[in-house]
């Protein structure tokens, strides 16, 4: 399961500093479907922000 999911979350994005219960329901349903979150090992965001006072992030996720 794939996509660009909009849930930024300190599951997965170590540099955010927070827990949202939108994440808690993805995980439910990345369970149900016996399937975890993969971890990239080189963590590079796929976007860049053109503004100093936002940070670059990455969004997409896979559960495998």
């Amino acid at each position: 399961m794939t996509g660009d999911f909009n849930i930024r979350d300190n599951s997965w994005d170590l540099s955010y500093p927070y827990h949202l219960t939108h994440a808690d329901t993805l995980q439910e349903v990345a369970d149900s479907l016996n399937l975890e979150p993969s971890i990239p090992i080189n963590l590079v965001p796929i976007w860049y922000t053109d503004n100093s006072q936002d940070s670059n992030l990455v969004l997409n996720l896979m559960f495998l």
